[in-house]
């Protein structure tokens, strides 16, 4: 399947600055963003590592999106009839990733990420911990048994980063790589100079 739109969940684990910037490529690279999911971890992590209150974070999200919450199961992609190509949950918590792995629909982003892999349609789970012990291994072997595709929030060095934006735009890509859509916001193995975004 094509994918040429998604629903995007933010959930509370280290890295929002990945999701808005996932977000911002999406718009130019002509996807559509049919929903964007907000956990309450994701407000706490928001105000923490990128100074952004509940209002702002909704401000900048209602850009690409309507936006909703984690309780709000009213929502359009509550329902498997109403969903897209494809959903990516970045950055995905170790919570919402064991919810997802075990079939418990208790958040919207659980529940739609449900329907999703029931509809054989492309789940993309981005997770930032560290460590990783067994039951958050066993936990993402599940989803990748169910047919989700793990992209770890994890650092690249042969892109010769040379700021904190160079490693955001890293995993971006790999998650754009993942959907089957072709943008250019990293360096590639083999490639020389860096990509202009």
């Amino acid at each position: 399947m094509v994918v040429r739109s998604i629903s995007v969940a933010i959930t509370g684990s280290s890295g929002v600055r990945v999701a808005l910037r996932f977000l911002e490529v999406s718009r130019s690279a002509g996807l559509e963003v049919r929903g964007i999911i907000v956990s309450d971890g994701a407000f706490n992590v928001a105000r923490h590592e990128e100074g952004l209150g509940e209002e702002e974070l909704l401000e900048v999200l209602s850009r690409y999106s309507k936006v909703y919450t984690d309780n709000q199961f009213e929502a359009p992609l509550a329902s498997s009839s109403n969903q897209p190509d494809g959903m990516v949950v970045v950055p995905a918590s170790i919570k919402t990733i064991g919810l997802i792995a075990n079939g418990i629909p208790s958040t919207l982003t659980s529940r739609a990420a449900l329907a999703i892999l029931r509809l054989g349609r492309r789940l993309v789970i981005a997770p930032r911990e560290t460590p990783l012990g067994v039951a958050e291994l066993s936990n993402m072997l599940r989803l990748a048994r169910m047919g989700a595709l793990i992209v770890p929030m994890t650092l690249a060095f042969y892109i010769k980063p040379r700021s904190v934006d160079d490693l955001v735009d890293f995993i971006v890509g790999k998650i754009f790589d993942v959907l089957g859509v072709e943008v250019r916001v990293y360096r590639r193995w083999g490639e020389g100079g860096y990509v202009e975004s």
